[in-house]
């Protein structure tokens, strides 16, 4: 099989694809033959940190695929049974292992692009919205509105109720973008004011655009935090108008209630069927995984990035 080996990314070639043994599932775990693997900003920000090791496994991370094999013990599934889901390690392969209770059955008419987007960027971006206690008719800030998770809580804010949705983007060439995902306001990060202020901000970006969240907040308005990016907040600004921050983990949610997680991407295959979810991509094959890290560390693309494998 193809399988991404991560060099120093002052190598002159930093990604190499080579071709190795197809792993064999141990007990409780399942092999699946991939489609498609994500891109996100996760890994951009492990291999400019140098976290990435030469040797040893490689990134965990979204993917698609089919069941090719199964372990002693895993119930549940059958081979063929075609899946999405997290594996911990070594995702930008043609196989990878993962564990039962990180993957979950695609539906049949569902793309393998669509299904990437969803299970995942689809999954923290409904769970944020509920994490926010958001309500139909609220007002609604979404930051990195063009970004995998982001596109789809601007189509989520929208086809849930919200009386208005704010889509906030690095710069003005996206606006068109984050329109069609069902915006009625634009507004760029540098702006002095992000216009009238929201009941919900979901911000997807972290470090100054926390507090920038914040003071977009009206009275009683909530912040859910679900970057990496960390950020500070003067605890001052929240009191005046009784404003909250929310913290948000959607692996610490995977973990402690895997039920509510199946709930939701139920919840999300049936918007996604009826039409009123369209998760937007942009595909390239594996041995391009340079162009798509430079295409996420750049903040240009538009929706979900993904390599495909097959």
């Amino acid at each position: 099989m193809r399988k991404v080996r991560f060099q120093s990314q002052d190598a002159v070639e930093p990604f190499e694809i080579d071709e190795v043994a197809a792993p064999v599932p141990g007990p409780g775990q399942l092999l699946v033959n991939t489609e498609v693997v994500g891109v996100s900003l996760g890994l951009v920000r492990m291999l400019r940190g140098g976290t990435v090791p030469p040797t040893g496994p490689g990134p965990g991370g979204e993917m698609v695929g089919r069941v090719a094999a199964l372990g002693a013990g895993v119930e549940g599934f059958r081979v063929g049974d075609r899946v999405g889901g997290v594996v911990f390690e070594d995702v930008y392969a043609q196989s990878v292992l993962a564990a039962p209770a990180m993957v979950t059955a695609v539906p049949p008419k569902v793309t393998s692009a669509e299904a990437l987007a969803l299970v995942r960027g689809g999954l923290v971006a409904l769970s944020a919205l509920r994490a926010g206690r958001f309500e139909p008719g609220e007002s609604v800030l979404v930051t990195a509105a063009a970004s995998g998770a982001g596109h789809l809580a601007v189509q989520l804010a929208r086809t849930l109720g919200a009386g208005r949705v704010v889509a906030a983007v690095r710069s003005a060439d996206k606006a068109d973008f984050v329109r069609g995902c069902g915006a009625d306001e634009v507004v760029i990060y540098s702006q002095d004011s992000w216009g009238d202020p929201v009941d919900l901000v979901l911000d997807g970006v972290g470090g100054d655009l926390v507090q920038r969240g914040v003071d977009a907040l009206s009275p009683h308005g909530r912040l859910v935090a679900f970057s990496a990016g960390g950020g500070t907040v003067d605890a001052g600004s929240l009191l005046g108008g009784l404003k909250s921050v929310i913290g948000f983990s959607i692996g610490l949610i995977s973990h402690q209630q895997p039920e509510l997680i199946e709930q939701r991407r139920a919840e999300l295959w049936d918007l996604h069927g009826a039409g009123r979810l369209r998760p937007a991509h942009e595909s390239l094959p594996l041995d391009q995984i340079a162009k798509a890290v430079e295409l996420i560390e750049s903040r240009s693309n538009l929706g979900r990035v993904l390599l495909h494998t097959t």
